[in-house]
């Protein structure tokens, strides 16, 4: 398994998952598993999202990120840690990068926030804003929940391990507006979003405006991935990767800048990065660590693990 070196990512199916069909089932709890230990990646259909819901979606986000800086600015909460609201031009940097990524993106938490959860953010201007982005996060985090579900049976635990743990749990969807560039001002070594791996459990991601997603492989090549218009694109983050002791892979992707001639032209790209509560134990499962495979991971719990990556990325300050 895992010696495969995919060309491109998987293509699954979730109505395999909730057909009933307990054969369709235990091969897509299979295929989810060996695409994730391999190269982290796949792209699902039948995930709940319209296209209707995504084209009024991207219409609305383009409206907002369209909007004068200056309007945008006043929805920008730095005391939220860039975790609800606005975060503006050139805010975040990828680990271990010293550029600022070329980008501005807009964050809505869970609609109905608990404990010491911040309120959403939304713009008073694009009353669209809020309810197609709102109604997009509960369509993902209900896909996102299934496929904790299958990711369960695949690791042999309760096939509702996950549940509890992401109950209003800490998700949150991004709306990202790669802005157009002048191709003689970009910085030397920018690009639209560095080389990284995500932070949390997995990450749902729509199809974006443009082309520009890589991959990289086991082997250090970089695969190109596009989705065609009935797939979200699900990758493992960096917490799922150190609850199962790295068995499940959060693999280092990127955003490169287009070529030369259509710098000038915009990237929309929209997110759901699926989180757990924060006092979700990150330890790496007992059945993920033997002899062959030692714990590569120091314990902590989601909350802990977060809020050292928000450092990190610099929207949080020591």
């Amino acid at each position: 398994m895992s010696d495969i070196l995919y060309d491109e990512i998987p293509s699954l199916d979730l109505a395999d998952f909730t057909s009933g069909d307990p054969e369709r089932k235990a091969k897509f709890v299979r295929d989810l598993g060996a695409a994730f230990n391999n190269i982290g990646f796949i792209a699902l259909k039948n995930h709940g999202l319209t296209n209707e819901l995504t084209d009024k979606l991207y219409g609305s986000v383009q409206e907002f990120f369209q909007a004068e800086d200056t309007l945008k600015k006043k929805y920008e909460h730095p005391e939220l840690h860039g975790q609800r609201g606005y975060v503006g031009k050139n805010k975040e940097t990828a680990k271990g990068f010293k550029v600022a990524d070329l980008k501005e993106f807009y964050h809505i938490g869970q609609p109905e926030p608990i404990n010491d959860m911040p309120d959403n953010v939304f713009p008073d201007e694009f009353p669209a804003f809020r309810e197609y982005t709102l109604e997009t996060y509960r369509t993902l985090e209900n896909a996102g929940k299934m496929l904790l579900q299958a990711i369960a049976l695949y690791l042999e635990l309760p096939q509702d391990y996950f549940e509890s743990k992401v109950k209003s749990g800490d998700s949150i969807l991004r709306a990202i507006h790669y802005f157009p560039l002048n191709p003689d001002l970009v910085p030397d070594g920018a690009v639209r979003a560095a080389a990284h791996g995500d932070i949390n459990l997995i990450t749902l991601l729509m199809g974006a405006s443009a082309e520009g997603l890589e991959v990289l492989r086991r082997d250090g090549k970089w695969i190109p991935i596009t989705a065609l218009p009935d797939q979200v694109i699900v990758n493992v983050g960096d917490m799922l990767d150190r609850l199962t002791n790295h068995k499940l892979k959060s693999t280092i992707h990127r955003v490169v800048n287009p070529p030369r001639e259509r710098m000038a032209s915009p990237r929309y790209s929209i997110p759901f990065f699926m989180h757990p509560r924060g006092d979700m134990n990150l330890s790496s499962l007992d059945t993920c660590v033997d002899s062959d495979h030692p714990k590569l991971y120091a314990d902590m719990t989601a909350g802990e693990f977060l809020d050292e990556r928000l450092r990190e990325l610099g929207l949080k300050k020591a």
